[in-house]
């Protein structure tokens, strides 16, 4: 027998009474024994030598969640690649986490012979697995890696959608402008020191059209999408910070080549290349994308691949993409509802939250209607389809317009607000400076004069300012558990006067409730015997309650009937206990109950009541505090049952609003941004889809980040649901490091101007002021923001 301070040898979590011993290794439960006894049957327990308590406790019963894996038609269509008996199948893996899980799934071979071969892919939590179709099934190799703790998520988008393509094309365009940058250096070396020695000058003209023709894919290829990105602007009739830097390569390849066909100088082509460089290395630094994340996803990725149909008594798998209406559907225990459906058999006890946002389960009786999201607890019921899966109620929630926007289209960042200004005064600086050596008798001082105030104030360091500041703090947060999706995110954080937060799930603790009992105390006997009826019972209810009573001792009951949607019956020494809703212990009061309550009558008397309260984040009173400039609303789709509780822990003024659908929340958000509210909401499931991708900065908070989040623009973990506060706070002070930073090279461009309008920038001039501008700013503006990070506790 374990006791309470002992930790389970397979997965540590804490033993109790009831654990499991296998000579002197206990286990919590039967899930772990079964993985060890698999281990240690095939000698790989050298798995536990690697960390101590590695494993993963298996969730549940498996057998039959994967029979649709057997359907021919279902097995193509997820393979990578099959042929003459050989198959590779890649299956994401969200709860693989540390070496001994790599260690373990890359030595799947010797678990079952039918596996030649299988690949971790840590970072994006895959593994990609090489199977013998005469010796193993691809059913088997999902089954497999489930009675071993890592279940394989397999779901409609991987079915519907294609593959994704790794786009490398930012990377290829580094590199051939960094492979040009330098060669170009190298060349041009001797001009930057004007080495007079024969055989040099014999070769400088060869040398320079070396280097211009080293320009041209710079030029047409790496510098290719800033083209793209000005003509667009200029095309809407605005003037992003891309059209300044286009005017500046232009001028800067056209004098350059004017000089070397002409033979009057070595022209700016290292300036030019370095430029392009130095921009896609910005780009490339605030690109970074946290891979094994999706921040686009759709109910399809929440949605199963297959679905049990009955035809003539026996049952077949079939894709939920080909259910019609009048399909009879069989949905087991802890299974998705794929369609809109009527009850034919069964107890429906449904989990509506990921798509309402009710947190209650709701009982179903036969003829009822159960809506596609839905998640079935307890018993098998079967259903009769009434709708497609793409007719269905929660389909219809995505084919809303607010899907099909841009988050950021309406943004304008800082720099393109900035860029439209400088554009004109460089562009009325030339003018002036060229005009005033016109006018003084000297043409080509005039020329060169205006080609040299656009080539040397070309905004290289105005545009690298926001890339690198934005950049280095997504890596900053990203350690620090909070994934944001790109750097105008970032931006527009700063911009926030109205957090909206979801109620259930995303300020309360999932998977918890508090109990309390209210009414007569029950004594030790009554307890004993309510624990022996609850141990009966499979709802999670009844589940939740039995770990919550205290009782010694174990006793059986005489009689023991459940009652659909009311609760249990029993009789135990000869007295009768009713466990369940008000109506079953004829319960009756005026007042509304907006609680969740389980009532307990021994005999003729009514004990009282178990009350179940959602458990709220320890932090939260802290969290709300901490926004003292912003206004706060909550959203719930639960009834009005805890406006107290949050009353409480709120400040004054906070607006709570219940009893919200989907598209109410979405119509909340519309009508804050209609009163100029520039609104982030906080959520977490499905229900809250539309809001977040209505708001202009969607956040999803997140017990598992590797699991399923629906379409948004950032992902919290949980775990740091406290520091919430200060991410936004950091997300604040980048915005102005980067201000700062476009003083720094204003300050340069100042000086640059200097020797270009005075007709004294030479290419030396250039080839040093243009990076030292650039990497000042970027060295100025990583150390400021790791500076900031440390003022707020990051690491």
């Amino acid at each position: 027998m374990g006791n309470n301070k002992t930790k389970c040898y397979h997965c540590g979590a804490d033993c109790t009474d009831d654990s499991i011993n296998i000579g002197d290794k206990i286990f919590c439960c039967n899930g772990c024994k079964t993985v060890y006894e698999i281990l240690n049957e095939n000698e790989m327990c050298s798995y536990y030598n690697i960390d101590d308590m590695p494993g993963i406790t298996p969730k549940g019963k498996f057998k039959g969640r994967f029979d649709f894996l057997s359907s021919d038609d279902i097995s193509k269509s997820l393979l990578d690649f099959s042929d003459e008996g050989i198959s590779i199948i890649t299956f994401y893996t969200p709860s693989m986490h540390c070496s001994s899980c790599i260690w373990l799934l890359e030595n799947l071979n010797k678990l079952n012979p039918g596996i030649v071969s299988s690949q971790v892919n840590f970072p994006k939590k895959t593994v990609r697995a090489t199977f013998n179709e005469e010796k193993t099934t691809l059913q088997d190799v999902a089954e497999l890696m489930a009675a071993i703790g890592y279940e394989p998520v397999i779901n409609l988008n991987d079915v519907e959608k294609d593959k994704k393509k790794v786009d490398r094309s930012l990377i290829y365009k580094v590199a051939v402008a960094g492979f040009s940058f330098g060669n170009i250096m190298l060349l041009a070396l001797p001009e930057y020191f004007e080495v007079n020695e024969f055989w040099l000058d014999q070769f400088k003209p060869f040398f320079r059209w070396i280097m211009l023709l080293f320009s041209i894919p710079v030029l047409l290829y790496s510098a290719r999408d800033y083209f793209i990105s000005a003509y667009k602007g200029l095309k809407h009739k605005f003037i992003n910070i891309d059209v300044p830097i286009v005017l500046g390569i232009m001028v800067l390849f056209i004098r350059s080549s004017y000089e070397v066909i002409a033979h009057v100088g070595s022209g700016y082509f290292d300036s030019l290349t370095g430029l392009v460089f130095f921009l896609l290395l910005g780009k490339f630094f605030q690109d970074k994308t946290y891979k094994s994340l999706s921040f686009d996803r759709d109910y399809k990725s929440y949605f199963p691949v297959a679905v049990t149909r009955i035809r003539n008594d026996e049952e077949e798998n079939v894709q939920v993409s080909k259910l019609n209406p009048g399909d009879r559907i069989l949905i087991r225990n802890e299974e998705l509802i794929p369609a809109d459906c009527v009850l034919i058999k069964g107890e429906g006890m449904i989990d509506n939250s990921f798509v309402t946002g009710e947190s209650k389960l709701v009982s179903k009786k036969t003829g009822d209607k159960l809506f596609a999201g839905g998640k079935q607890i307890g018993e098998a019921i079967e259903l009769d389809v009434i709708k497609t899966v793409s007719q269905s109620y929660l389909t219809q929630l995505w084919n809303h317009d607010v899907f099909n926007k841009d988050n950021n289209q309406n943004f304008k960042s800082l720099t393109d607000s900035i860029s439209k200004y400088f554009t004109f005064f460089i562009l009325g600086l030339a003018f002036i400076a060229s005009g005033y050596w016109y006018f003084g008798g000297h043409t080509t001082i005039a020329i060169n004069v205006f080609t040299a105030v656009l080539i040397v104030a070309c905004p290289c360091a105005l545009a690298l300012s926001a890339p690198f500041t934005m950049g280095n703090v997504l890596r900053i947060l990203g350690r620090n558990r909070f994934y944001i999706k790109n750097a105008e995110t970032l931006e527009e954080m700063a911009t926030i006067n109205h957090v909206v937060f979801d109620k259930t799930g995303t300020i309360t603790q999932n998977d918890k409730s508090k109990v309390s009992f209210v009414g007569e105390d029950l004594n030790e006997v009554e307890n004993r015997n309510l624990k022996a009826i609850l141990r009966q019972s499979n709802h999670p209810l009844s589940r939740t309650l039995y770990d919550s009573v205290f009782a010694l001792g174990n006793i059986e009951t005489s009689t023991f009937e459940e009652i659909t949607g009311k609760g249990m019956k029993a009789t135990i020494e000869d007295n009768e206990y009713l466990v369940g809703s008000a109506s079953l212990v004829n319960y009756k009061s005026d007042e509304e109950i907006n609680q969740t309550r389980v009532y307990v009558k021994i005999d003729s008397t009514i004990k009282g009541y178990y009350l179940f309260e959602n458990i709220y984040r320890s932090s939260l009173s802290k969290v709300f505090k901490a926004f003292k400039n912003i206004k706060i609303s909550i959203l719930s789709g639960d009834n009005a049952g805890e406006e107290k509780n949050l009353e409480s822990l709120t400040p004054k003024g906070t607006n709570l609003v219940f009893n919200q659908k989907p598209e109410g929340k979405l119509d909340f958000i519309q009508k804050l941004q209609e009163k100029k509210g520039k609104v982030m909401m906080v959520g977490d499931g499905l229900n809250d889809a539309g809001a977040l991708m209505q708001s202009n900065v969607g956040v999803t908070v997140s017990e598992n980040i590797n699991s399923f989040s629906p379409a948004c623009d950032a992902i919290l973990d949980a775990e740091v649901f406290d520091e919430f506060p200060t991410f936004m706070k950091l997300a604040n002070q980048s915005r102005k490091v980067v201000i700062w930073s476009f003083v720094m090279s204003f300050i340069y461009n100042s000086i640059g101007l200097y020797f270009a309008v005075s007709g004294l920038l030479s290419p030396i001039v250039a080839a040093i002021l243009m990076p030292i501008s650039s990497i000042s700013v970027v060295v100025f503006v990583t150390i400021a923001t790791n500076i900031l990070a440390r003022r707020n506790g990051l690491n």
